[in-house]
């Protein structure tokens, strides 16, 4: 009998716990190393999810337990008046990271971070208006569940007054195509801000977005992209915020996404990567966009802003990163895992479209190549599978889309682990079909 089928602690969990999402795992975790997850049974679990989308450098890495263990001795939390060296230190590091962004704010999730930064960007603005992408994900709360459209919208009542969404620029299923078939994203653009300027009362705020649609199926902004949104922010007087929960801090090769670019937004919002699995979020801004917002009376004021704890994790983050050059090695890595996949992709019909960068991939499970028909079933089917096996993968279910993987392990995973899923992956597609 598997130690996993504890009756108490089964019983527990579904007499006590508050559903919140998807159906728990039929396993119970006990422990948590490197690249790997350990359920009750001591089963090894390689964790291609970086727990969270957050773990990047894996579970239990040695200089974050050192760093834990040292500050929990100094200083954990503060009044949110008071400042500590780890938190100027983490705020001076990120704000020389990306020059014209060298105010910061740290906080504790990814969606503190984009309450943060459009409550800033609706008081600098004077507008109340936000736009999104239609396949969106910023977070659970307010302003950032309002922004939010790939999921938890049905039953809440109203969003915010203002809150508009355009759609993603999807290569994979175009909805303006050139004559050779491809996307004709600036035509696309340029009808979706038409409509906007159809609907707004004249108070546009912000647009946010994510380099690389994670919750949305793993689309990527085609490089132009960035630069041509901007240009219509600007033209509106709207700000451009990014969201790189998932994409910051080396996870595409470059330490942000939007640096492949060469745009800068007005407000960058960091948080999953930047902790390393432990609730760290910041903030970035001008000294301009800053000092207006302070003029004015930008309150942001929460119980754990500013905490040494979390930040000096953060500082670790980036020392790892930058000592074991991991944003290179996320190039490495990347490209070995996405090579796998479309040798994957010659073998499996159900493999309808291989995307993403560095170790942020999406793998699209579809019934039919040609039609592109989605295959929910099939893609829950093979997560299964994988899991069974002994592979930890997520596989996204949108309207309009098939089901997408989301493959993102920690930066620290190994050419050796990388073809070990692969192996996984492709048995877990075989059983799943048959």
């Amino acid at each position: 009998m598997s130690l996993n089928d504890d009756a108490d602690f089964w019983h527990r969990a579904n007499t006590h716990l508050i559903r919140y999402g998807s159906a728990f795992e039929k396993l119970i975790i006990e422990r948590a190393e490197g690249n790997y997850v350990y359920d009750a049974d001591g089963r090894a679990i390689l964790d291609f999810t970086s727990g969270q989308m957050s773990a990047l450098l894996g579970h239990s890495h040695p200089d974050i337990v050192a760093t834990v263990n040292k500050q929990m001795g100094l200083v954990d939390h503060l009044f949110s008046g008071m400042l500590s060296r780890p938190v100027v230190d983490l705020a001076s590091r990120l704000g020389s990271l990306v020059p014209g962004l060298e105010r910061v704010m740290l906080v504790t999730t990814g969606a503190e971070s984009n309450e943060a930064a459009l409550r800033m960007a609706k008081l600098v603005t004077g507008g109340h208006e936000v736009v999104a992408f239609a396949q969106s994900w910023h977070g659970m709360t307010g302003a950032a569940a309002s922004a939010t459209y790939s999921a938890g919208r049905f039953g809440y009542g109203p969003a915010a007054v203002g809150s508009f969404a355009i759609p993603a620029p999807d290569a994979y299923r175009p909805r303006f195509k050139h004559a050779d078939g491809s996307l004709d994203w600036q035509t696309e653009l340029d009808d979706a801000f038409h409509l906007i300027d159809r609907q707004t009362s004249g108070k546009l705020a912000a647009f946010i977005a994510e380099p690389i649609l994670s919750s949305g199926g793993i689309i990527e902004l085609p490089l132009g992209y960035l630069a041509a949104l901007k240009k219509k922010c600007e033209e509106r007087g709207m700000l451009l915020i990014l969201d790189e929960a998932q994409t910051g801090i080396g996870r595409t090769g470059q330490m942000f996404a939007f640096e492949r670019d060469g745009v800068t937004p007005d407000i960058l919002t960091l948080s999953k990567t930047l902790g390393a699995g432990l609730p760290l979020a910041a903030i970035q801004t001008s000294h301009a966009i800053e000092q207006k917002a302070h003029e004015r009376g930008y309150l942001f004021y929460t119980t754990h802003v500013s905490d040494p704890l979390p930040a000096a994790v953060g500082n670790t983050v980036l020392d790892v990163v930058a000592r074991d050059c991991l944003a290179e090695k996320a190039v490495e890595r990347g490209s070995q895992l996405r090579n796998g996949l479309l040798e994957l992709q010659k073998d499996y019909e159900c493999i309808g479209d291989i995307r993403g960068r560095g170790l942020l991939m999406g793998l699209e499970v579809v019934k039919d190549r040609d039609t592109k028909a989605p295959g929910y079933e099939l893609g829950t089917r093979i997560m299964e599978e994988a899991m069974q096996r002994g592979l930890s993968m997520n596989v996204v279910k949108l309207p309009g889309m098939g089901g997408v993987f989301r493959i993102a392990p920690p930066l620290t995973v190994t050419a050796e682990e990388i073809d070990r899923a692969l192996s996984i992956l492709s048995d877990s597609m075989k059983a799943a079909q048959n």
